[in-house]
């Protein structure tokens, strides 16, 4: 009877020793839970953003006022005939 009760407190204890400290533990879970949402965040992101970049592909490509706004925002271009006015605060 005691070698039992030995074998069953080495077996609670081996399995303690698991769940806590061990390779598969509580602690290592909720770590590699943590990472895993941080990493769907990150993923969540980046394809919001190449949804955005793929939308401004089909303006490009789509039509010629993509490009005209382009053009005037980043290049300051303007088109004949048209008169250019910049307002400094």
């Amino acid at each position: 009877m005691n070698v039992l009760i030995v074998i069953f407190c080495c077996l609670c204890a081996h399995l303690q020793y698991r769940l806590w400290l061990g390779e598969d533990s509580f602690p290592r879970i909720e770590a590699a839970e943590q990472r895993l949402a941080s990493l769907k965040k990150q993923v969540e992101e980046k394809q919001q953003r190449n949804m955005a970049l793929y939308a401004e592909i089909e303006d490009l490509r789509a039509g010629q006022e993509a490009l005209e706004e382009r053009a005037r925002n980043e290049l300051g271009m303007i088109k004949e005939h048209e008169t250019f006015f910049q307002v400094l605060e």
